[in-house]
C-alpha cells in the first residue's frame, strides 16, 4: 500500500492524476535586441573576432575587439564634441538673445579641444584609425576656433577686418566653415555601412557646417553674416549634439551599469544587417579578415 502511494505522489503526476495539466516548461522568449547587441564589445574579448559596426565605440564598420586593458575612449571624446557643440548651436539660434560666443571660447580649450583632442589619441592607442582621425580632428577644430575668437593675443579678427573690413573677416570664416564641410563629408561616406545612430551623427554635422559656411560667405556686404543660414546651422548643430550624446552613451551604458540596451540599429546593407536578414553569412569572411 505504501509503494502505491508513493507511485502516486511523483512529480509526472503531482498526487492528483496520470495526466500533468500544466504542460511543458514554457520556452523563455528572448528580449529584442534592436538590430544588434551594443553591449558585445563589453562580453567580448577574443582578439581574432571581428565585431559589428558601433557608434559607440566609434567604429563605422567591422572592427576587432579592444585591446584588455584600455578602457573605451570614444564617449569621453563624444561627450566633449556633444557639449561644446551644443552650447555653440544654442548661441547660434541666438537663444535667450545671446549673440555672441564668447563664453564658447572656455569651452572650445578646455573640453571641446584639449579633452577631445587626448580621446583621439587615445583612440590611435587602441588601434582605431577613423575614432583617430575623427577626434583628433575635431579636437583641432575646437582649439583653432577659440585662437579664432580669443582677443587679445592672436588678434586674428581685428587684423582680418583692419585689412578688408568686415568683409574679408566673414569670408574668411566662411571658407575655413567649409573646409570643416567637406572633411566631415569625407567621413560621413566611411559611416554608410554603420548604424543608423552613427551616420546621422555626421549627417547633421555635415549640414551644420554647410549651412554656417553660406551664412558667412552670404553676407550681401551688411558686415553680418546671413541669419537664416546661422540659424539653420545652429539646428543641425543641435541634432548633432544629441546625436553624439546618444552614441556615447550606447558607448558607456553596459551590463555592469545599466538596466536597458541602447538601440543602434544598423542599415540593411550594412555587414550586421544583411546577416540578420539572411541574405549573406560573413562568418567565413570575418574568419578570413580576422586571420
Amino acid at each position: 500500500m505504501a509503494s502505491q502511494d508513493s507511485d502516486f505522489h511523483t512529480k509526472e503526476t503531482n498526487g492528483t492524476s496520470s495526466f500533468d495539466h500544466a504542460g511543458p516548461t514554457p520556452k523563455q522568449r528572448m528580449p529584442y535586441d534592436y538590430g544588434g547587441n551594443p553591449l558585445a564589445h563589453v562580453v567580448t574579448n577574443d582578439p581574432a573576432m571581428r565585431l559589428p559596426a558601433f557608434g559607440g565605440e566609434f567604429q563605422p564598420g567591422l572592427y576587432r575587439a579592444p585591446k584588455k586593458g584600455f578602457a573605451n575612449p570614444a564617449p569621453l571624446g563624444l561627450s566633449a564634441f556633444a557639449l561644446t557643440t551644443f552650447v555653440l548651436s544654442l548661441i547660434n539660434l541666438q537663444t535667450r538673445n545671446i549673440a555672441e560666443p564668447n563664453i564658447v571660447v572656455a569651452l572650445a580649450y578646455g573640453y571641446g579641444g584639449l579633452v577631445q583632442l587626448l580621446a583621439g589619441m587615445w583612440e590611435m592607442a587602441v588601434g582605431n584609425t577613423f575614432g583617430a582621425t575623427a577626434l583628433s580632428s575635431y579636437g583641432g577644430f575646437w582649439l583653432s576656433f577659440a585662437i579664432v575668437l580669443t582677443p587679445g593675443g592672436f588678434n586674428i579678427v581685428a587684423a582680418l577686418e583692419a585689412d578688408g573690413g568686415k568683409a574679408e573677416w566673414l569670408n574668411s570664416f566662411g571658407l575655413y566653415l567649409m573646409g570643416w564641410f567637406i572633411f566631415t563629408f569625407i567621413l560621413l561616406i566611411c559611416t554608410l555601412r554603420s548604424t543608423v545612430a552613427f551616420f546621422f551623427l555626421f549627417f547633421t554635422l555635415d549640414l551644420a557646417f554647410l549651412m554656417l559656411g553660406i551664412g558667412y560667405l552670404h553676407h550681401h556686404g551688411t558686415g553680418k553674416p546671413q541669419t537664416e543660414c546661422i540659424k539653420a546651422g545652429g539646428v543641425f548643430g543641435i541634432l548633432a549634439a544629441f546625436a553624439a550624446w546618444y552614441n556615447a552613451l550606447a558607448g558607456i551604458a553596459d551590463s555592469s551599469n545599466s538596466f536597458f540596451v541602447i538601440p543602434v540599429a544598423h542599415f540593411p546593407w550594412s555587414d550586421k544587417g544583411r546577416e540578420r536578414r539572411n541574405k549573406a553569412n560573413n562568418d567565413i569572411s570575418r574568419a578570413e579578415q580576422g586571420a
